[in-house]
């Protein structure tokens, strides 16, 4: 798999995952102006702005470390302007999924719920 199969591999394997923890997936690949965000879903009390970061297992680093502070501004930013049009009044929350591969297999899915706040800390 290229790096583009491998990126959307993992988009799906997220929003697999997603929901079968419950959530309820608004967009996937959501794009503007402003940036793209993987995906966004709501659970129970929030409305999640989910990137997604593949790498293979044997990865040195985190997949979540992918995620600087630059990125995360464009999330945020992104996120903002969707809210702007969200019918809902849930509690924003910026997550990501780090997805593990070998090949083709996925190995192990991590969410981390609250990677960083909306001033991208």
């Amino acid at each position: 798999m290229n790096k583009a199969q491998t990126g959307s591999r993992g988009e799906v394997e997220a929003s697999r995952y997603l929901r079968e923890k419950g959530y309820r997936i608004h967009a996937a690949n959501y794009r503007c102006r402003l940036g793209e965000i993987d995906i966004i879903a709501e659970d129970e009390k929030y409305i999640c702005f989910v990137e997604v970061k593949t790498r293979s297992e044997n990865s040195r680093f985190a997949a979540a470390d992918a995620v600087d502070f630059s990125k995360r501004k464009k999330l945020i930013a992104a996120a903002n302007l969707f809210l702007t049009q969200y019918a809902g009044n849930k509690q924003p929350r910026f997550d990501i999924v780090e997805i593990y591969m070998r090949g083709e297999a996925v190995r192990k899915i991590r969410l981390i719920k609250n990677a960083y706040n909306g001033e991208g800390k």
